[in-house]
């Protein structure tokens, strides 16, 4: 399992992962899952995986394969962020048909999400979230977040605080902590965790980060974050309970 995510708003883009695979508690290994495929200057793509990792690792081979040998639709030749979307979604159909039938033999579950962000030269900045099928979403200003993997431990803390206006600064710290709450309730995510932040117009990564297990940053923002929320459910008023009492078989008041 994993957990990616990624925030779009006017001032950029941020996307984060983790990097935990397991095979079941006796074998887990990490691998990255956050891929930087830009032509800096022209175009900036950023691609995080999820699901089955040989396939996952199949489609950026491809894509990787069809850069190098400027093949005529590669991610660096085609014309809108839209075009690619489509265009890995075609990839990641073509290892899922070619590999299905050994992989269902055997109860193998090759299923994968990709996330895909960026910006070409003429375009606004875009993100979007491509399913097994090879179809996919697109982030909106009213939901300027997409999230593969593990998303249910990380959900609650972006609905609550990201709008497309929140500044991409405070939108990278959000994705850590989405990415640190998970992981703290779900063994299955786990780092190195890593983090990527686009500013508009800039065409190339310009801020990139890795932390390790042990990282000093993730254990001083979990340190912080807990305590706030301690002190926030604390200072929550009293339930204010009713003075009275139903019998609900009865529907009678008991004094």
């Amino acid at each position: 399992m994993t957990y990616c995510l990624g925030i779009i708003n006017q001032f950029g883009i941020v996307m984060a992962g983790d990097s935990r695979t397991n095979a079941g508690v006796d074998y887990i290994s990490s691998y990255k899952k956050l891929f930087d495929l830009s032509l800096p200057g022209e175009r900036a793509i950023i691609i995080c995986a999820s699901g089955s990792l040989s396939v996952t690792q199949g489609v950026l081979a491809r894509l990787n394969r069809d850069i190098k040998n400027q093949e005529e639709k590669n991610l660096h030749s085609l014309p809108t962020m839209y075009d690619i979307a489509t265009y890995i979604g075609g990839k990641s159909r073509e290892i899922q048909a070619m590999d299905r039938p050994w992989l269902e033999k055997d109860n193998i579950d090759h299923s994968c999400n990709f996330l895909l962000g960026g910006q070409i030269k003429g375009e606004e900045p875009q993100l979007y979230l491509i399913y097994p099928q090879g179809n996919f979403i697109q982030a909106t200003k009213e939901t300027p977040f997409l999230q593969i993997g593990e998303t249910k431990y990380g959900k609650p803390i972006i609905d609550r605080t990201i709008t497309y206006r929140t500044p991409l600064e405070d939108a990278a710290k959000c994705a850590l902590l989405s990415i640190d709450s998970t992981m703290k309730s779900n063994i299955s995510v786990g780092p190195p965790i890593n983090l990527v932040m686009y500013r508009t117009d800039s065409f190339e990564l310009c801020n990139t980060l890795e932390l390790r297990l042990g990282a000093p940053y993730i254990a001083k923002i979990r340190k912080l974050w807990e305590e706030s929320v301690r002190r926030a459910f604390e200072s929550m008023p009293d339930i204010e309970w009713e003075s009275e009492s139903v019998d609900p078989e009865e529907d009678i008041y008991i004094d």
